[in-house]
């Protein structure tokens, strides 16, 4: 599975969500920026991502998914002046 495709998934299954997702084509990691994460838990935004790579990983041909997540006022608070 390529990186572009696992992006593709989650950003259009989390409305207005920004995704980067780098791999290897079995192990990959995915930054995840959506609105819809405020007031949610590490966990619950966890699932809501994990939900939209399912069918992927049940299947095997999504092997392993590490998640990070932030709401956009979060993320805006990590990336450096000037840097978007």
């Amino acid at each position: 599975m390529q990186p572009e495709k696992i992006m593709h998934l989650i950003e259009t299954s989390l409305t207005h969500s920004e995704a980067h997702v780098e791999g290897d084509g079995a192990h990959f990691t995915a930054i995840v920026i959506c609105p819809a994460f405020a007031g949610k838990s590490r966990i619950q935004r966890q699932q809501m991502v994990y939900d939209t790579v399912r069918s992927q990983l049940l299947d095997g041909t999504l092997h392993a998914l590490s998640i990070k997540t932030f709401t956009p006022e979060e993320w805006d608070t990590l990336e450096p002046e000037g840097e978007s």
